[in-house]
């Protein structure tokens, strides 16, 4: 249920809400990050897991409760975060993302409204990414609405291993302002990423039993990037709309070739069969 809230001038006391972030070697994004709910949350509780570069000194600089943790997928990681804070509310945060200051006056007022944020279990958010040198404001890419601030007795994050999202039970709130994400700072990295989303879309489909099918392989990638480009508006943002727009299209194309990748090399080798 989506219901509208009532906002006021914000307060300069500190919210009674949790700031969750779960990284690995983040330390290129975690200051800026960490900076933009500095001073104005209850805590920031870091979890680390395998890192080797400076994002423990970074958090601690910046008031952060740090923890280290092994990785058990962003499920079931990002659960186990949520058990270490300490407040009632959670902003559920990604090292890469950042609070803005719309954003931030929005929830602060959300808090200070007369009976608070009690009528609400979560609150939900568009964001924005900023990629090859602009913000993004059309496509697949946004709005992305997030659900990720939370009563911490009402959220946990759910869905299947490629795909977490925060869950709660009981009414959502709809926020206007935009959470800031600087998801792919290059091109190699966003072509490392979408190699290792197809690896995760193989291990779901696997789980689920299902196979490859020709169908699926031709017309999912040009109905990817249709939507994309056409239907949400991507030609809007130049160059950059046409490049999600078709890497989006490729990645899926990308995760039904690996489905059948995985599954021919099950098969036998007519050149292995024993001779007559």
């Amino acid at each position: 249920m989506i219901i509208s809230v009532t906002l006021v001038p914000p307060s300069s006391t500190p919210l009674p809400v949790s700031v969750v972030i779960v990284a690995r070697n983040e330390a290129a994004h975690l200051r800026r990050c960490l900076a933009s709910v500095q001073g104005w949350v209850g805590e920031i509780v870091v979890v680390l897991n395998e890192t080797t570069d400076d994002s423990a000194s970074i958090a601690g600089q910046h008031g952060a409760r740090v923890f280290e943790t092994e990785w058990q997928g962003f499920r079931e990681t990002k659960n186990l975060a949520l058990a270490k804070a300490t407040q009632p509310w959670v902003l559920a945060l990604d090292a890469d993302e950042e609070v803005s200051s719309a954003l931030r006056d929005e929830i602060v007022r959300c808090f200070s409204a007369e009976g608070g944020p009690a009528r609400i279990a979560g609150a939900d958010f568009p964001r924005k990414s900023w990629f090859l040198g602009r913000w993004i404001l059309h496509g697949d890419w946004y709005p992305d609405r997030c659900l990720r601030l939370f009563r911490l007795d009402a959220g946990r994050w759910g869905g299947d291993p490629a795909h977490t999202q925060v869950r709660v039970q009981g009414p959502v709130a709809h926020f206007h302002s935009d959470l800031h994400h600087y998801s792919y700072p290059t091109l190699p990295a966003q072509v490392w990423k979408m190699s290792r989303q197809s690896d995760d879309f193989l291990r779901h489909q696997a789980a689920l039993g299902r196979h490859w099918s020709l169908g699926h392989a031709l017309f999912r990638p040009v109905w990817r990037f249709v939507r994309a480009y056409v239907l949400r508006g991507g030609f809007l943002d130049g160059y950059p709309g046409f490049y999600i727009a078709a890497s989006t299209a490729f990645g899926t194309l990308l995760r039904y070739s690996r489905l059948y990748e995985a599954e021919r090399l099950k098969e036998p080798r007519m050149d292995s069969a024993p001779h007559a």
